[in-house]
């Protein structure tokens, strides 16, 4: 029986001896998972801060965009009309002129009338040039509300007039193809 518990004693010591074995690689594991882990958390941890840093840069960037574009938009807005203003002070220099003219002209009513053409001829020019036009409106034409504005109906003269425009009031405007002033016309009905 001596030999058995000899043998059962062995046995245990050999266990525990594999048991403290396990121990020691079960930690050792440990250890390294928690290294690895580690390391794995800094990582993220550092690319997390670059990525904050990108962030902040890319939304100052586009802050400053915002800003300096605001700003263009209220400069260009500023001065849009500024050379149209320049192209029409020859046109007040000479309205100025004729208005002199007509004080100091004893009564040349001729020469007043051709100054005073001369001058709408210019300033008719200049807007053309900007692109004004002058939208054609004549008696007999369709009334479309998408270019003109009816402020009255009057009883046509004709059956033929009957929802056409019979006069116009006040012309109408395109600015580069837009309707910048409808025009007011008279329309049958």
């Amino acid at each position: 029986m001596t030999e058995k518990k000899t043998e059962e004693k062995l046995e245990v010591k050999n266990q525990q001896e594999l048991n403290k074995k396990e121990e020691r690689k079960t930690k050792s594991r440990t250890t390294t998972r928690s290294r690895s882990k580690d390391k794995e958390l800094n990582k993220i941890k550092t690319d997390l801060s670059e990525i904050k840093d990108k962030y902040l840069r890319l939304y100052s960037e586009f802050d400053n965009f915002r800003k300096r574009t605001a700003k263009e938009k209220l400069d260009l807005v500023s001065t849009a009309n500024e050379d149209l203003m320049i192209e029409l002070l020859p046109v007040i220099d000479d309205f100025e002129r004729a208005i002199n003219s007509f004080s100091s002209n004893n009564g040349d009513i001729d020469t007043m009338k051709e100054g005073v053409q001369l001058i709408y001829n210019k300033l008719k020019t200049v807007t053309e040039k900007k692109g004004l036009k002058n939208m054609k409106t004549d008696p007999g034409d369709d009334f479309n509300p998408e270019f003109h504005d009816a402020i009255s109906h009057i009883p046509a003269p004709e059956d033929k007039l009957k929802g056409k425009i019979i006069d116009t009031i006040e012309k109408g405007y395109y600015l580069n193809d837009k309707v910048i002033r409808f025009a007011k016309v008279v329309t049958g009905s």
